[in-house]
């Protein structure tokens, strides 16, 4: 299993639509065959800051999504709001604890 960690800064106005649009493609993302998880967080101290948190099979499945339609539309909508450039990690879980 691959863990998918993103950290996307948005300009304030962008950020209602941001979350409308997650919203709108949050369902399919997770329903795209090899996710198996899928969170999205927002800094306290800077608001204007997200995370998306996500579990993939493999890194087979998560570069099936990057070069999905779905993936496109998504980051063709997305990537006109950011505020700085994303950054993003693939990690593996090396423990759980709940």
């Amino acid at each position: 299993m691959l863990v998918r960690i993103v950290k996307m800064r948005f300009r304030e106005s962008e950020i209602e639509t941001f979350l409308t649009n997650f919203e709108v493609v949050k369902e399919s993302i997770r329903a795209f065959q090899g996710c198996q998880f899928l969170e999205l967080y927002r800094g306290q101290d800077d608001t204007r800051i997200f995370f998306t948190y996500s579990y993939w099979d493999s890194a087979e499945a998560l570069e099936n999504y990057r070069h999905s339609e779905l993936f496109k539309g998504v980051w063709a909508t997305t990537k006109p709001m950011f505020s700085d450039k994303p950054e993003a990690w693939s990690v593996d879980k090396l423990a759980s604890l709940e």
